[in-house]
């Protein structure tokens, strides 16, 4: 899907692709600038061109992967609305769709976790360019970190939310953690990028 198409989607009154999704894509643009801000800063910055091609071949995988999320967090909760519209006439059929809708939330639940595990490591490129890359393309550097953090905030919020609908406790137990571990990590590497941010005020 090209991305006038994919805006025009999300405008729309239809619920995929949504949050989780426009998160995904957050994430894949905040890859992208921190991929164009490293090679703008090979040989024109304190830092090694090693290490600029080390934090790029890093961050190819991160946004192939991130993309790839876009879609999959819509297909996910397609797997929603679908098990939602499932017969439950019957107690068979309740149970059915029970069983159905409680599989697609955990499903749904996974790729938000997936966004945010990949854009923690886009925060601490995003710091190291800031500090040390190109200073012409430090506002780059810095929307990469703003557009990561939103990403991983829309990642959290559609786990709490999921985590919510879901009865499994070990499934919902296991999230929590997810959740406290990606929080606790998130805080610690927004602190020297909103630091650093500031000083530019």
């Amino acid at each position: 899907m090209q991305i006038g198409q994919y805006l025009d989607r999300l405008a729309s009154d239809h619920p995929t692709p949504g949050g989780g999704s426009a998160s995904a894509f957050a994430g894949a643009l905040a890859a992208s600038l921190v991929s164009m801000t490293a090679g703008l800063s090979a040989g024109r910055g304190r830092l090694e061109r090693k290490e600029v091609a080390e934090i790029r071949r890093k961050v190819s995988s991160v946004r192939k992967n991130l993309f790839l999320a876009i879609e999959e967090d819509a297909r996910f909760y397609e797997e929603v609305l679908n098990a939602q519209r499932l017969p439950k006439g019957t107690e068979k059929e309740k149970l059915r769709r029970t069983r159905t809708l409680q599989k697609a939330y955990e499903k749904a639940t996974m790729t938000p976790q997936k966004v945010c595990e990949a854009c923690l490591p886009l925060l601490e490129f995003s710091r190291v360019l800031m500090q040390k890359g190109n200073p012409n393309a430090f506002s780059d550097a810095g929307v990469a970190a703003v557009l990561a953090n939103a990403a991983i905030e829309g990642g959290l919020m559609n786990i709490r939310t999921n985590l919510g609908l879901i009865r499994n406790p070990t499934f919902v137990k296991r999230m929590e953690g997810v959740i406290r571990r990606t929080a606790r990590k998130h805080r610690v590497l927004m602190k020297p990028i909103l630091r650093r941010l500031e000083e530019m005020v």
